[in-house]
């Protein structure tokens, strides 16, 4: 493949892992260097991004290798009322809370390994054109914030977040009005030709079925097998009661539900799988006929359970709440909150264009301050003082700080790896979680001609090399901020990218193990490659040219994304975001509690927000 004409920052593409003969670390004189690559502005910075180089060295040699750093003798730093380890929402919003509740100025010291904030809610940026490109890297959108709870809601409020103004900056009608489709991308490699096609794999009432069917490259037994699947009225559980239905819906995998009792063709098994990988970060091998009943996917239409507790999803808000970084856009509103300096402007909508001042977070005169690039090694409390001693390294170097109150706002399962303080018992719940391992990616293109000629705006790529869909980002205008209005304009393409081990009988946690090992061997170039050859495939009737029109690519890489929401079709059935082990997992030692969407067991910003929450007051009743 010729190399695109776009500028590369990628500094480094991840760790060896050699899967076949066990883990091969990069030296550790490598590692801890701190982040080689960082340029003036970070969310301009493209190539592999997310945990991007300089991140996540430091955390891997201290928890694959067991390397250690001095703790300096001497703190190196001023004594904090509070330090936050983890820049992201939770410990945004931790930080945020406890200097509202407090009483009076608080010093809060926030520690973050990445050189931004935020955390997931990533911001990614290009100049295409004379004209600025925003689109996000993580984080998506607020997820139906009217059911948030009274803290979270006032956390929203207190940073000037309005969600109801989305109802008029989300132009909801965008792809309609343009005539533009969903639609199906089916390779060569995994169809024997390239092709594209409407996608109706979850039913749709203004297309002919049948004839829409009729052209996917797929075999006549499974074009006849996924027409009846699409129009059937069976109750494929006929003859068992509601309860005997839940019961065997909450036992088996969708995938198996289609095999029997559906008893649908496997070819249609496997197109419908990944369909809602993006949701959950799984295919449907690995997710309950249950959770297929509750998307509203095929064959579980005409069972009888409607109206019964274990219901279909119904969304009762839009999914609209979105800024144009996605909830970058929140980060940067607390950020703003707490330092003022750092994000010039008054509203949500200014803050979009806001260009930050990163020089701002870590002054002195701040109450507030975050300190970038900086991995906490260990955090324990200090012999004979109310205070807890927060080690961490910057650039190489190790610091050591001391605070009345500590939060861990950080991936959970580094918690034990940094706290000697966290009991057997605790770090034995801890492990009951496996993060989802996810790739967002930004690709910036220079116009979108092709998309408009053919019609389509999103695409799903059933059996893929590596990416499984791509299409155009959400249609949001605000604050100065126009979401492009003619094909001929520059804009941003979201593709996404789960690894996932799937149709081999393995669990969700032991699917995610593998498949953060798979994605530790991916290299920019690997998705580079994989990106322009699915989308110049894709789209070569609309005239695409990857040569041409693709200005820059961002790969936000996340090798822990998703937070561990329990899986029916693997956990006890009782182990809900209301009851599970992620309660003792969370519990405070001493001064430090743990804050993060790990410990709220739901992948959301309204669980980070409760996550900060408890363990702000779990703090202040100890002051």
């Amino acid at each position: 493949m010729k190399k695109l004409p776009i500028s590369r920052r990628d500094f480094m593409n991840g760790l060896a892992l050699s899967l076949a003969g066990g883990t091969t670390l990069a030296p550790i004189e490598l590692m801890a260097k701190g982040n080689q690559g960082v340029g003036p502005y970070p969310p301009a910075l493209t190539g592999l991004r997310g945990n991007h180089a300089g991140s996540f060295e430091v955390a891997h040699a201290l928890s694959w290798a067991g390397a250690s750093w001095p703790r300096p003798s001497r703190q190196t730093d001023d004594v904090y009322d509070l330090v936050i380890v983890g820049g992201g929402l939770s410990g945004l919003a931790a930080a945020s809370m406890y200097q509202q509740q407090a009483g009076s100025p608080a010093r809060v010291l926030i520690l973050d390994n990445h050189d931004d904030f935020g955390g997931h809610a990533k911001r990614n940026e290009f100049t295409v054109n004379g004209k600025l490109l925003i689109g996000y890297g993580g984080s998506q959108s607020l997820e139906a914030p009217g059911d948030y709870s009274e803290p979270a809601s006032q956390m929203l409020k207190a940073v000037g977040v309005d969600t109801e103004a989305f109802y008029d900056y989300f132009d909801r009608s965008y792809f309609r009005d343009r005539k533009l489709q969903r639609g199906i991308y089916f390779s060569k490699a995994g169809y024997g030709a390239d092709s594209i096609h409407k996608n109706i794999l979850r039913g749709s009432d203004d297309v002919d079925l049948a004839e829409t069917i009729q052209g996917y490259p797929i075999s006549k037994a499974a074009k006849r097998s996924l027409l009846d699947l699409l129009t059937s009225e069976t109750d494929y559980l006929a003859g068992s009661s509601i309860k005997q239905k839940q019961a065997f819906l909450k036992s088996v995998s969708y995938s198996d539900f289609l095999r029997h009792p559906v008893g649908a063709d496997e070819e249609v098994v496997v197109l419908l799988r990944d369909v809602i990988k993006g949701n959950w970060g799984l295919g449907f091998d690995a997710l309950s006929a249950m959770e297929g009943y509750r998307l509203v996917m095929p064959g579980t239409w005409y069972l009888g359970l409607e109206g019964q507790y274990e219901g279909t999803f119904e969304q009762e808000e839009p999914y609209i709440f979105h800024f144009p970084d996605g909830n970058a856009g929140v980060a940067r509103s607390i950020v703003r909150k707490l330092i003022p300096d750092a994000v010039p402007g008054t509203s949500m909508e200014d803050q979009v264009l806001a260009r930050v001042n990163y020089a701002a977070l870590d002054q002195p005169p701040n109450t507030t301050r975050i300190r970038l690039n900086s991995t906490a090694v260990d955090v324990r409390h200090a012999k004979g003082e109310q205070s807890v001693d927060v080690t961490y390294v910057k650039a190489g170097r190790s610091y050591r700080v001391k605070a009345r109150h500590t939060i861990l706002a950080c991936y959970n399962k580094m918690v034990p790896e940094i706290c000697p303080e966290v009991p057997p018992a605790q770090i034995e719940a801890i492990d009951k979680a496996s993060k989802v391992p996810m790739v967002y990616i930004s690709i910036a293109l220079r116009n979108w001609k092709a998309f408009e000629r053919l019609g389509y705006h999103r695409f799903y790529v059933p059996r893929p090399n590596l990416v499984h869909s791509f299409g155009m980002d959400f249609p949001v205008s605000m604050g100065g901020y126009d979401y492009t209005q003619k094909a001929s304009e520059p804009t941003i393409v979201h593709a996404n990218y789960v690894p996932t081990v799937p149709d081999k009988g393995l669990s969700q946690r032991e699917q995610n193990e593998q498949g953060r090992r798979i994605l530790y061997e991916l290299t920019f170039d690997d998705f580079e490659r994989d990106i322009v050859a699915v989308m110049s495939a894709a789209l070569a009737d609309g005239g695409f040219d990857a040569q041409r029109d693709i200005a820059g690519i961002t790969v936000n890489r996340w090798p822990h994304g998703y937070a561990y929401e329990y899986n029916e079709l693997y956990d006890p059935h009782h182990w809900t975001s209301e009851n599970g082990p992620h309660q003792l997992a969370a519990a405070r030692i001493g001064r430090i509690s743990i804050a993060n969407s790990d410990a709220s067991a739901m992948a959301y910003v309204n669980g980070a927000f409760d996550a900060a929450y408890r363990a702000v007051n779990e703090q202040l009743g100890l002051s």
